[in-house]
């Protein structure tokens, strides 16, 4: 009997405990396609990524006509000439992988540009849920749009909308939860 009435005790603790919690969840992906903030971070981040790729398509062109020259004239060439002609190219490719590490590696000047031009508009977003989260009181916040996997989630729970108009993208004509 007394291990029933304990078992009751918890089961009744655990259910208070899941009461007392508010939660809601946004949707980041949303917000952020609202923001013409983060539209122009992107696109700069977009024409970056073009230029640097067209950069290193170019020297990757460079390197297959040295490869064809070489080709072209090989039979003209001593073994010492052709030897120091492939170490020229070897030395080319090496130094476009290096490049292209530097620029798209991990940590590299893509990567750092991107969170430069990203970040203030991630922290806006982060300091809008924030405030939204205080005043309705939210214990947890979730973000949809993250790799979390929500199987269901009632509307109700959602505060994009709340978010959006915390930074000035609400639609007056919508409403709101």
């Amino acid at each position: 009997m007394r291990n029933l009435f304990i078992i009751l005790f918890f089961i009744l603790g655990i259910t208070h405990f899941a009461e007392a919690q508010k939660f809601g969840y946004i949707d980041s992906d949303y917000i952020l396609a609202q923001m013409p903030e983060y539209k122009e971070a992107q696109a700069e981040i977009d024409q970056l990524s073009k230029s640097w790729q067209s950069e290193i398509q170019q020297m990757y062109k460079e390197i297959a006509s040295m490869y064809n020259e070489l080709q072209a004239e090989e039979v003209l060439l001593t073994k010492e000439m052709k030897d120091e002609r492939l170490a020229e190219i070897k030395a080319k490719e090496e130094e476009v992988k290096e490049y292209n590490s530097k620029v798209f590696g991990y940590e590299g000047l893509f990567f750092l540009k991107k969170k430069e031009l990203i970040k203030p508009v991630l922290d806006l977003v982060f300091e809008a849920t924030e405030k939204v989260s205080k005043a309705h009181r939210i214990q947890l916040m979730f973000d949809k749009a993250a790799d979390m996997v929500m199987i269901y989630t009632d509307p109700i729970h959602d505060y994009t909308d709340y978010v959006l108009e915390e930074l000035g993208y609400g639609d007056e004509n919508d409403t709101i939860k």
